[in-house]
């Protein structure tokens, strides 16, 4: 690791040395997060930059843009004002680091909790505001000036997706039933617009309660600014609040300020369209980490982890839905799971001997630090989900029940429908990521012990 980090400074110093900037590459630190693409921060003639690269060829391949299309659309959004960072140089293949580009490094942090501390504290309107403002100004871009960003058109979308869902092998029920709703549930297409694509708390730089940067623009792209809106407000990325405007306030806050801004009249239906649309995106999305690892284009831990968050969205999307189901659906009690009965005599089972080594992990955490300490508790969470899904997590997949929920055989008005997809949903979310904040909401909703 350390020679890769001494090849990577050396290399580094002549990327910034030719865009105009001598000096030694001091304190390289690769962040942690980031489910594609790597994050190395390091400073260079007395300034501080990130880099932003893929962590190989392999992963840019099939991707709408590749990074000097994202450089280009990052360079407009700085020149209308937005605050994104200020591209100084951009990688090329004599490099020998891959594919990527150098950025100033921004103030502040995009530690989730940060932002969203500002709620307790009375500051999350502030906040709230600048989030309204940013992406008023993204979507008041001329979208002439950014045709390297492709074009969202949402039937084209939607097809995109379902081809998306056969790929990951079109057996995920409670997706199949998103992607029913998303064909039945068509908007007309309104005048695209630029869209940030991934803005979000968690992409969002802050300081002191206000905004510092807009990161992350690999997705961008032009379509319906609803879109942006609605992408944020996941649950997802809300990391436990409870409040609908990305986690920082209401709705209707988080419309008045981007209208006051500037932005277009939200149309509440869009809204909602496009909130199922992304859901169902990441969901796919998630799937689609553990074909990127199986690839071997990234055979990180992460990414067989992050792939184990579908179940997440499985379960969001069911929330998002299930009031389209007849009443006495929605109140149909649901059925019993009966977990295995722990061991308590014999040799240790595989599940007691994973615990054993996710015990031993948490006995040597101290002793890891920046990345090193990310990994390890990713490494933690991976021996859990395996131990969890040893005791009782069901099979996720079932092709005859989705191939019926996307022709229409079946649906939430089916006797017995609502209440199995949510059995299902719980007990693999319990299984694969039990932490999640809407597993306990459901819980409640549902009236589950």
């Amino acid at each position: 690791m350390e020679d890769a980090n001494r090849i990577l400074a050396a290399a580094l110093g002549e990327v910034m040395a030719q865009a105009g900037t001598a000096g030694a590459i001091a304190d390289l630190e690769r962040l942690s997060g980031g489910a594609s693409m790597e994050s190395w921060a390091f400073a260079c003639g007395g300034e501080e930059y990130v880099l932003r690269r893929a962590p190989s060829a392999q992963v840019m391949v099939g991707r709408p843009m590749d990074h000097a299309a994202e450089a280009a659309v990052i360079r407009a959004a700085h020149s209308a004002g937005v605050i994104a960072p200020q591209i100084v140089a951009e990688l090329n293949p004599r490099d020998g680091i891959g594919s990527g580009f150098v950025m100033r490094r921004l103030p502040g942090t995009a530690a989730p909790e940060a932002a969203l501390g500002e709620v307790a504290s009375g500051g999350g309107a502030a906040l709230l505001r600048d989030l309204g403002t940013a992406l008023a100004a993204i979507h008041r871009i001329d979208p002439a000036t950014i045709t390297m960003a492709p074009l969202l058109d949402p039937a084209a979308g939607v097809e995109g997706l379902a081809a998306q869902f056969v790929q990951h092998g079109g057996d995920r029920p409670i997706v199949a039933l998103g992607l029913a709703w998303l064909r039945a549930n068509l908007p007309m297409p309104v005048a695209p617009r630029l869209l940030h694509g991934d803005f979000r708390i968690g992409n969002l730089m802050t300081q002191s309660g206000r905004l510092t940067g807009v990161l992350d623009w690999e997705i961008a792209h032009r379509g319906d600014y609803h879109e942006d809106l609605a992408f944020g407000c996941m649950a997802v990325w809300r990391f436990g609040s409870p409040l609908p405007g990305f986690g920082l306030g209401t709705l209707d806050e988080l419309f008045e300020a981007y209208t006051a801004a500037g932005g277009a009249p939200v149309d509440p239906a869009r809204f909602r369209f496009w909130l199922v649309y992304r859901t169902v995106w990441w969901a796919l999305g998630c799937l689609g980490m553990g074909q990127t690892w199986r690839s071997g284009a990234d055979r990180s831990l992460e990414r067989v982890v992050v792939a184990r968050r579908a179940a997440e969205q499985e379960l969001d999307l069911l929330l998002l839905l299930e009031d389209e189901a007849p009443e006495a659906e929605r109140d149909r009690a649901l059925p019993a799971v009966q977990p295995e009965p722990p061991r308590d005599a014999g040799e240790p089972s595989a599940a007691e001997i994973l615990t054993a080594v996710a015990e031993w992990l948490v006995s040597v955490k101290d002793r890891f630090a920046g990345r090193e300490r990310f990994e390890h508790a990713v490494a933690r969470n991976a021996l859990g989900i395996v131990v969890r899904e040893l005791a009782a997590r069901p099979q996720p997949e079932d092709r005859a029940l989705a191939d019926g929920l996307l022709a229409g055989r079946a649906s939430l008005a089916t006797p017995g429908m609502l209440a199995h997809l949510r059995a299902s949903a719980l007990t693999k979310l319990a299984a694969d990521q039990p932490k999640y904040p809407s597993l306990a909401l459901a819980r409640e909703t549902w009236q589950v012990a």
